[in-house]
């Protein structure tokens, strides 16, 4: 199977989509699940439906014992162990199918996040960097929910900055045991998990990872935190003092364990994305249904412009987001077949498939976690003063999706570290950014086109829109390097601006590429409501992009570069015009009519 994926599909290199195109052909859509990726998605929505709603108000207010037996009964359906191999009592399914899990659990709310993070964060460091011995002792258990699992990285002075833990590791004597002494906060799931994945610095200044449980003399925990939202899940403090560990439970190498939180966070960002588009869809479904409901001046809320506005660019948001993220997941899942096709155990190969892509992942999670956002402050808008009752649902909602702009990295962080790892792999060789660079300065001094390659395919203008925008975005990043140089990194602001600009690159060609493969498989007139989300969203996307381009230039340019580089981008922020009030207008009739997202 790998190998014919790998025959078929040009994969390109993470962040490669900057400077060349891609296939429609190859982009993975939610109209490509199988069969068994569908069942997967009706048991996870019938255990939702059957063993979650109707306690969610005692999981809200964590009844003692309940999100454990939960957990226990997600267990007896295998969706614990979904990423774990069936040799050590998992499923072992590949990443498209542990992507759907995570975005349909999100329904689930407060115990999608108990869920997650023990699948996640706290079992992957084991499946991956575990030895034999450590494997075939916690898997099974973990698969089961006979065990949970947390993450233990962040401690008081160490949030973003994860190396510069201050928790230590000392081998005593005897060389038996280390004796571990630190703090942890903000750790989900350490109210009632069994194992403990916990970083620290073994003789003061190695990072490493150690594989604790909770019978240890010397863990005990805090109080349960007081959280704005995401409140039935468990965060406490973990206090270790003098925590024997045998020696044998070290994960992985001594000084190694940034390998494990890094590899681990890349994985947790695209999983986010995951969520936070589940969490998008419900929101969305809440917002639709409310409006046909709730009369005003003898009609439904529905029927007014503004509120189609709002449901409209829910559902596009979402429709983009959705498209960007079965896109990336695809191409995660993909090379790491053909890794382990040559030849690559699967541990190591799903460690460097989601490394290839960490510039989509961390795309992903601020620009998923931002449309997250929207999507929840206006379904509280449309649901007026209910909103901001606790009685629908909504004020809920709207309080949970906060903190998924903190966790697995800070947006702000994210950001930075998107253009980050795209110039380091652009002066280590590993994308051809220079080349497409010195074409955009040639491209510059001639005249301009500003026809459609081919006017006779369908999207053609919105695909040469997102080739010229890739265009500004290799001219703003090209001229700060160039301008700034070593000072560019701590140019913040204008690293943001440039992370913003590829963020509307990857969305807007996510959505052209998805719509493309649909019109070629169902025809132009079966995908309208496509057709439209996609136009809507690169119209108000190439302006964005225009504003990000305008405020990078104007920070570090002036005089006649200035004025050269504002031309050249206008130039490559050109789109046709296009009516979004009727095209919002046909969206938000499907949405409302169906009460749901249904792309």
């Amino acid at each position: 199977m790998s190998e014919t994926l790998t025959e078929v599909k040009n994969l390109l290199k993470g962040g490669e989509f900057l400077v060349k195109d891609t296939n429609y052909q190859d982009a993975f859509t939610p109209e490509d699940l199988n069969e068994e990726q569908l069942m997967i998605i009706q048991s996870t929505e019938s255990f939702i439906e059957t063993e979650i709603l109707p306690v969610y108000d005692k999981i809200e207010k964590q009844e003692p014992g309940l999100t454990e037996s939960l957990l226990m009964k997600a267990g007896e359906l295998g969706l614990l162990g979904l990423a774990i191999p069936e040799e050590y009592g998992g499923l072992g399914k590949d990443f498209n199918t542990n992507s759907l899990l995570i975005e349909y659990m999100a329904k689930a709310r407060s115990f999608s996040l108990s869920l997650g993070a023990h699948i996640g964060i706290g079992t992957l460091p084991i499946v991956y960097f575990g030895n034999e011995q450590q494997k075939s002792y916690y898997l099974p258990k973990l698969a089961t929910g006979e065990l949970k699992a947390c993450y233990c990285l962040t401690e008081p002075g160490s949030g973003s900055d994860a190396l510069g833990a201050k928790t230590t590791a000392i081998l005593n004597p005897e060389g038996t045991h280390y004796i571990v002494n630190g703090q942890k906060m903000w750790i989900t799931n350490s109210g009632f998990s069994d194992v403990f994945i916990v970083f620290c610095q073994i003789d003061g200044n190695k990072f490493s990872a150690l594989i604790m449980e909770k019978e240890m003399e010397g863990l005990t925990l805090g109080a349960e935190e007081k959280k704005m939202g995401i409140k039935g899940s468990s965060t406490r403090q973990v206090f270790l003092e003098n925590v024997k560990v045998p020696k044998e439970n070290l994960l992985g190498e001594i000084g190694k364990g940034h390998l494990i939180a890094f590899n681990i966070l890349n994985i947790g960002r695209y999983k986010l994305a995951a969520g936070v588009l589940g969490g998008s869809k419900m929101a969305l479904e809440q917002a639709s249904k409310y409006a046909m409901e709730r009369v005003q001046f003898k009609v439904p809320i529905g029927t007014f412009g503004a509120i189609q506005y709002k449901i409209a660019e829910m559902a596009t948001r979402i429709y983009v987001l959705q498209s960007a993220c079965y896109r990336a997941s695809d191409m995660i899942d993909n090379k790491e077949k053909e890794l382990v096709a040559n030849g690559m155990p699967f541990q190591e190969a799903i460690m460097k498939a989601a490394d290839e892509y960490a510039i989509e992942c961390s795309v992903l999670k601020f620009f998923g976690s931002e449309i997250l956002d929207y999507c929840v402050d206006e379904n509280v808008q449309i649901h007026g003063g209910m909103g901001y009752s606790e009685e629908l649902g909504a004020a809920g909602a709207y309080r949970d999706a906060r903190i998924n702009r903190i966790f697995e990295g800070t947006n702000e962080i994210n950001r930075l570290l998107t253009v980050d790892m795209l110039l380091k792999r652009a002066m280590g060789g590993k994308i051809d950014m220079m080349g497409p660079a010195k074409e955009i300065q040639k491209e510059l001094m001639s005249v301009p086109d500003f026809g459609s390659d081919d006017n006779e395919s369908p999207l053609a203008a919105e695909v040469k829109t997102v080739k010229n925008a890739k265009k500004a975005i290799l001219m703003v990043a090209g001229a700060a390097a160039q301008k700034l140089a070593a000072q560019l990194k701590t140019e913040q602001e204008i690293l943001m601006n440039i992370a913003d600009m590829i963020a509307e690159v990857y969305a807007m060609e996510s959505a052209v590429l998805r719509t493309q493969k649909l019109i070629s498989i169902r025809g132009e007139a079966a995908c309208e409501t496509q057709t439209d989300m996609t136009k809507v969203y690169i119209s108000d996307a190439i302006e964005r992009l225009n504003l990000h381009g305008k405020h990078a230039l104007q920070s570090f340019a002036e005089g006649d570069e200035l004025r050269i580089m504002l031309m050249g981008l206008k130039r490559y922020t050109k789109y046709e015009t296009v009516n979004t009030k009727e095209l919002r207008r046909k969206i938000a009739a499907k949405i409302l009519d169906a009460g749901k997202y249904i792309f």
